[in-house]
Formats: structure tokens, C-alpha cells, sequence
């Protein structure tokens, strides 16, 4: 449906005296005229005011708003759950559901009805023969949420989910909320099923070479009340321990805790495995995967505070959540002669230097060896000092002068990677106190966080980082710690803060990576059936970078089976990828010839075969009943796909209308100019054939 007004930009009195005008011309022109007859002169005279009447109105501007309307299609969505323990119900089962759900969405189509079906892997599978049962976790939370916000402009009635209600991945569906009504259709058993399972693995990312450490499991039962078995802890088809259990009820659980020693440096596979006992469901779940990074050794940071401050302690909670560091701490009032006799890869100093430069003996010494430094600054600090010491940037002001400032982040920093909307909760935080005066930036400095006086962001830095050579960076508040305390407060949560303190520690303590050819995967872990994406970086000798050079890349497994690729790269693509590789470690070997010197690249990547739909296959239909029940739907059998559809056709909902408004000045549409050409076209035409001039 169209409707079409007229809006007036200048008053509309002046349309009379448009036509009085046009009125007037004509009459002037067409006097009587003996060439031609009392009739012709008034067509003639009829032409010409229509013509003057349209060019003076289209002076005032007109405009023409155009409305179109649009009633919007019913729309039903069904939300399938296409996951691995699907699977459990059968083949037949399946494809009998895939059958009725066909049978339903014809018989709303007929109805003008749009129908949708939505699955784990594609946002839109309108072809269910297609449609694999092979999804590794189920997610139903982030299922209904993106049907919620794929749909939201669209006349949305019902949603339909059709799972087994087994939920390993985000939060229970029925603890959101839905503007819609989901219906829920039960497919798979509730009954538990005679098994054994490897339910959960624990064991750190990371363990330290020639280091005992534990790996604990979760060995679960159903049904083999006084039956034994043996747990297994291997490594490459290798047994490194085994412990034996009794399952002493019919629904069981038992954990146990091997310990193993990191014997090698590199990404380890283990693997914890239970027996498989007569008469078990299924054996896919007798296993699981466990990788452990095993390095060489810590970080080492020393922590230099000038007194014992609050921000020292939260500095202190930051680093020893990384597991990857070492930290030393030492407070120069109450030690003024610590001992360092450690290769520390970063420094922090906390009010150092201060104001009267009391201890440069200690730290000077390391700054000097190239120790990265991150400065940290106070009421005590003596930035005079500061600025003979550092590249970051230098600092203006007299000693006990300070200003009241919050931090807001910058969004051009592209060192590091940060989420710039999490980042926005700075500005909430608490004032720090910094030295007042002026800030000057110097070169190959950029600067992560602002100064905000008030609600006026400044340009002076309240953190920044040199990216040259010798890297250093300096936090010019103080007041760190109620930051961390304004998050909490905020969120339950020590995340922001955190998070960039981490990252700056990391960039500070990462050692420079001086090699010409770098070939890395951008991704690791991955999951079973993802590409291996590798990045590649070639430079010559001034660090220029160079493309189109054959690169010879090896990828050898656990088991020592070995790969060859070969590629180049090009200014627009710097990528190469890998598909179909099974789970496991893998070690690479990039090698390639550039000016004239063979130049290496090596690392490792880890494919992990998710199992976690394995662990638990019975279906937990009152997930789904809670669900309908919440959103004002209904549950439903796997039989009863004719009352589905009763329900879907008698919930009457308002229409939705969906409306377009379009303005246009009336001087820009086409058509009007050639109606005014035709008219005068046609007035001279008839002039000059009557003889007229």
C-alpha cells in the first residue's frame, strides 16, 4: 500500500496567486486573433497557463512524501539442535524428523507463513537432507540468541527448538529471556544408559621442565555396581601410570590424581583412558585428551618499591595470576641493600626514582644493562630524575605537585590488542594522582591511556610505552589499586585492569625477535576439522618486509609422520592454510632462502578432538519443558508434530507493518519537466501550424 502528500516549504496562499499569474500571461497572450478560430485560442491560451502554472509552483519547493506500506509475513523459526549426541536417538529416528519437519514447514508455507530452520554450524539450513548431526558442543543459550538478533526486524511468532536438552557449552536457555514463545520438541532418551566415562580431566596449562605435576580425573558409572577397572595415564600409546577402581553404586563416581614428571620442552598430549566393561552403551566416551605446555623455566621480574603502597600489593596480584613469571619484591626503606643476583627479564620501579635520587645505586646498574623498565610513579617520585632516566616521555613539574586525574583509553593504540568497549570502563574509575605539570612525548612512544580532568579528556599520557630499542614504559598515577577494587565493585570482576598491566608486562619482558623469515599459526589450540591458518613474515636486512619467496614448510606428528608444503606469499595475502589434519601435536619447519642465506622458522600447534559430547548422553527433557514453560510455549513430543502445528496456526498476533517514508522535491522529479515540455511542445506545434509566430 502507497500514499502519497504534498508538504508545502513557503506558504500555500501563494498557489492562488500562481494560477493568477499564469491566468493573467495567457490572457495577454491570446487576445482575440484572426489566424485562428475562438476555440484554438482557448486550447492555446489552456496550454500556456498549465505550463506557467507548473513552473511557478515549482518555485515554492514543493515536496512530495511517499509512504509505502508493507504488512510483514508471519515468521517461524525452528531452532535445531544438531550436535553429536543427537546421534544417540538413531539414524531412523532422524531422518523421521527430518521427514515431519519438511511436512510442517510446507503446510505453513501454504498458510503465508515464512519458515526458517537454524542450526549450530549454518545460521540459515533451509536444506535439511544436508543437515549433519555433528556439531561438537551444544550451546542452545547462544542457539536462541542468535535467532533473536538474526530476526528482530521480522514479524517473529514462534520459535521451535528441537534437541535433546543436553547442554555442555554457556548457560542453561531457560535462565534468558525471549520476547517470543519457544516451543520445545524432546528427541532422545531420559533413560540413563549402562556406561563409563572419562567425565572430566584437570591438569595445569603449563608445567616446568623436570617438575613433578598432577593430572586428576573424574571417572563416572551407571549401572556396574561392584564391577572393576583400570584408569590409564599415556602419552603416545605409552602407559605412565595405572590405578585401578571398584564402582561401589549403580550411579557412581570416582576421581583419581596421577602424577607425571614435564621430561621435555614443548606441548605434551596425554591421554587418561578407562576400561571398556561388557555391556557399556558406548565406548566413545572411555577417553579424553589432556595437552600440557612444558617450558623451560619463569619470567623473572623484580619489583622495586620505593615504600610498602597498596599499589605495590595489587602490582603483586596482577603478576602472580601468570603463571609464566617469577616475582621478586623488594621494599628499599626496610632493605636499603637487597640482593640482586638474578637475570631479571623486566624491572618495575614503584616511586623510583625518588625525589632525592636516595637509591639509583641499586637500579641505575640494571637500566644500564638493558633491563626493560616499567615506571610506576607516586607522590614521592622525583620525575627531574625520571627524566634523565627514561624514553617514554618527559615530565614538567615540581616535586609534592600533583593533579587529580581519571584514565579514558585510546582507541588509535594498535601495539596491543584490547577490547575497546571493555576498555571504556576505565573512565568510571576512581581519580589517581599524578605530577602536575607539563607532558612531552618522546619519539617512538605511543600512548595507551589519557589523562581526563573532570569530563575533558586531555592529550597528556597517564600510560605510555616506548617501542624502540630499549623498551620502557611509565603509569604516571597513583592509585592503581583503587582501580582494582572500582572493578570489582563494578563487575565481580579483576579483568580491565588486569589485563592491561598484564599485556604491558608482556610486551615489556617479550625478547626482541630479530629473525628474517617468521611462520606462525595464528590460532592454537584448535578444534578437530579447523583450517591451520599459518601467517608469514619475510624482511630483508633493513626489516623492509618481502613477498613472493618460496617457503618449504615440514609438518611432522606424534607419531613422526611428516609433511611437505610449499607456498609464497604476496603484499595481499601473507597467509597459508591447512585442512584435514587429525588431532594431535604438531611440529613445524619453515625454511626458505632469502638473500642468499637459509633462514628457519619452527614452532608447534595442537588439534584437539573435543569429546564433550560423549560424556553425557542421556536427553534432559525438563530443560526443554522449563524453556517452553518461561516463554509461553509448549513442549512437545517427538510424535507430535500435528498438535506443533495446531498451536503454531492458532496463535493469533497482531500484524506488524512495515512502513517507508520517502521526501522528494517536486523540481527533481522527471516526469513533471516532460509534461511541461509536451504542453509547450504541443502550444508551439499548433502555433506555427495555424500560422501563429
Amino acid at each position: 500500500m502507497m500514499k502519497f502528500d504534498f508538504l508545502f516549504q513557503s506558504s500555500p496562499w501563494f498557489i492562488p496567486l500562481c494560477f493568477l499569474l499564469a491566468g493573467v500571461y495567457a490572457f495577454v497572450l491570446y487576445q482575440k486573433n484572426t489566424n485562428w478560430t475562438k476555440a484554438q485560442n482557448y486550447i492555446m491560451a489552456a496550454f500556456r497557463f498549465v505550463a506557467v502554472s507548473i513552473l511557478s509552483m515549482l518555485l515554492l519547493s514543493f515536496l512530495i512524501r511517499q509512504v509505502s506500506q508493507n504488512i510483514q509475513k508471519k515468521t517461524v523459526v525452528f531452532a535445531l539442535d544438531n550436535s553429536q549426541s543427537m546421534n544417540v536417538s538413531g539414524q531412523k529416528v532422524l531422518e523421521e524428523l527430518k521427514k515431519n519437519l519438511n511436512e510442517i514447514k510446507e503446510s505453513l508455507l501454504e498458510k503465508d507463513y515464512e519458515v526458517a530452520f537454524v542450526s549450530f554450524n549454518e545460521e540459515n539450513t533451509q536444506n535439511l537432507e544436508k543437515l549433519q548431526f555433528n556439531h561438537k558442543t551444544s550451546n542452545l543459550s547462544n542457539l536462541l540468541s542468535g535467532i533473536k538478533n538474526t530476526f528482530e526486524d521480522q514479524n517473529l511468532t514462534d520459535v521451535v527448538l528441537v534437541s535433546d536438552g543436553i547442554v555442555n557449552e554457556g548457560i542453561s536457555p531457560a535462565s534468558e529471556s525471549f520476547k517470543f514463545p519457544v516451543h520445545s520438541i524432546g528427541i532422545g532418551d531420559t533413560i540413563p544408559k549402562k556406561d563409563v566415562a572419562v567425565k572430566t580431566v584437570y591438569a595445569n596449562k603449563i608445567a616446568y621442565l623436570g617438575n613433578k605435576f598432577p593430572v586428576q580425573t573424574d571417572i563416572t558409572a551407571f549401572g556396574f555396581e561392584g564391577k572393576a577397572a583400570n584408569v590409564y595415564l599415556k602419552q603416545g600409546g605409552k602407559i605412565l601410570e595405572k590405578q585401578s577402581l571398584v564402582f561401589n553404586q549403580k550411579d557412581d563416581l570416582k576421581t583419581l590424581t596421577f602424577n607425571t614428571t614435564a621430561t621435555q620442552v614443548g606441548v605434551q598430549h596425554l591421554t587418561v583412558e578407562v576400561d571398556l566393561l561388557s555391556g557399556e552403551f558406548s565406548n566413545r566416551n572411555n577417553r579424553q585428551e589432556v595437552y600440557i605446555e612444558v617450558i623451560n623455566g619463569k619470567e623473572k621480574i623484580l619489583l622495586l618499591a620505593l615504600a610498602p603502597h597498596p599499589d605495590v600489593k595489587a602490582l603483586k596480584s596482577i603478576i602472580e595470576k601468570n603463571e609464566n613469571y617469577e616475582l621478586d619484591v623488594k621494599i628499599l626503606t626496610e632493605n636499603a641493600n637487597p640482593e640482586i643476583n638474578k637475570p631479571y627479564d623486566l624491572l618495575i620501579l614503584h616511586q623510583l626514582p625518588d625525589g632525592y635520587n636516595t637509591y639509583s645505586s641499586i637500579f641505575k646498574p640494571l637500566i644500564d644493562k638493558g633491563i626493560p623498565a616499567f615506571f610506576v610513579l607516586g607522590n614521592q617520585s622525583g620525575v627531574n630524575y625520571l627524566n634523565q632516566l627514561n624514553q617514554v616521555m618527559q615530565i614538567n613539574a615540581d616535586l609534592g605537585e600533583s593533579d587529580k586525574v581519571t584514565g579514558i583509553y585510546n582507541k588509535n593504540f594498535k601495539v596491543l590488542n584490547f577490547d575497546a568497549e571493555q576498555m571504556d570502563i576505565i573512565a568510571k574509575f576512581p581519580q589517581l594522582s599524578v605530577p602536575f605539570g607539563d607532558f612531552t612525548l618522546l619519539p617512538n612512544t605511543e600512548v595507551l591511556l589519557y589523562q581526563k580532568v573532570g569530563t575533558v579528556q586531555t592529550q597528556k599520557p597517564l600510560l605510555a610505552m616506548n617501542m624502540g630499542t630499549k623498551k620502557s614504559a611509565i603509569f604516571a598515577g597513583e592509585g592503581l589499586w583503587t582501580w582494582r577494587l572500582e572493578e570489582f565493585q563494578l563487575t565481580e570482576k579483576h579483568l580491565v585492569v588486569d589485563d592491561f598491566i598484564t599485556k604491558v608486562l608482556q610486551y615489556l619482558s617479550a625478547k626482541d625477535d630479530k629473525r628474517k623469515l617468521r611462520v606462525y599459526p595464528l590460532k592454537t589450540p584448535l578444534s578437530l576439522g579447523e583450517k591451520v591458518v599459518f601467517e608469514t613474515e619475510i624482511y630483508n636486512g633493513i626489516y623492509e618486509k618481502l613477498y613472493n619467496q618460496p617457503i618449504k614448510l615440514t609438518i611432522k606428528d606424534e607419531k613422526g609422520f611428516t609433511r611437505n608444503y610449499t607456498y609464497s606469499t604476496t603484499a595481499d595475502n601473507t597467509k597459508f592454510e591447512i585442512s584435514g589434519l587429525p588431532a594431535g601435536v604438531y611440529r613445524f619447519n619453515a625454511t626458505s632462502t632469502i638473500l642468499g642465506k637459509v633462514e628457519q622458522a619452527t614452532g608447534e600447534f595442537v588439534i584437539q578432538d573435543l569429546q564433550i559430547e560423549n560424556i553425557n548422553l542421556t536427553a534432559d527433557f525438563d530443560v526443554l519443558r522449563q524453556l517452553a514453560n518461561k516463554t509461553g510455549g509448549k513442549f512437545f513430543n517427538k510424535n507430535e508434530f500435528e498438535k506443533l502445528k495446531q498451536t503454531i496456526l492458532s496463535h493469533q498476533v497482531p500484524d506488524k507493518i512495515e512502513a517507508t517514508e520517502d521526501l522528494k522535491e517536486m523540481i527533481n522529479l522527471r516526469w513533471i519537466f516532460f509534461l511541461i515540455l509536451a504542453i509547450l511542445t504541443a502550444e508551439w506545434v499548433m502555433r506555427k501550424y495555424l500560422g501563429g509566430y
